[in-house]
């Protein structure tokens, strides 16, 4: 199952070099095995991976709460142009989801990913053709239609 999911994240991020949002996300619950994927495409793609939780909140924590919410979309540019790599792939980005960092965590990852490919490891469910993160009494719930990016969604294992 795993070969099957990296193929299908190799084979979406080629397809992505041509869109004008060069943006998959890989879909799946939390411990379903993302992160196995990811290492496997960085294998096959050398493309490096990121655990933007980890980068992001190092830098965040250097700045004052006010300046959280301007400077996210610069320092996650930061993160991924200090990687370097056409394709950047990137695990563990429930921060963005953060209602105090007050961002769209989407559109934030479609605007990053106007210059480069971006994988992105999506903690959530497709049901009935809307992207989820989250359940609907949680405070970081989010819903998007699934037209608004490339999804390669990673079955459970049984």
């Amino acid at each position: 199952m795993v070969i099957n999911s990296v193929e299908a994240v190799v084979a979406s991020m080629k397809q992505a070099a041509g869109l004008y949002h060069r943006l998959v996300l890989l879909v799946a619950s939390s411990g379903s095995g993302k992160t196995a994927v990811l290492q496997e495409v960085v294998k096959r793609t050398n493309s490096p991976r990121v655990n933007l939780n980890l980068e992001l909140s190092k830098r965040l924590l250097e700045l004052p709460l006010r300046q959280r919410v301007l400077r996210v979309r610069d320092l996650i540019d930061g993160i991924i142009d200090e990687v370097g790599g056409e394709s950047v792939l990137l695990d563990n980005i429930e921060l963005l989801f953060d209602r105090t960092l007050k961002q769209d965590p989407l559109r934030l990852l479609q605007s990053i990913s106007r210059n480069r490919t971006l994988v992105a490891a999506w903690n959530g469910t497709l049901e009935g053709g809307q992207l989820i993160y989250a359940t609907p009494d949680h405070h970081d719930y989010r819903r998007y239609p699934t037209h608004q990016a490339l999804i390669v969604r990673l079955e459970p294992t049984s």
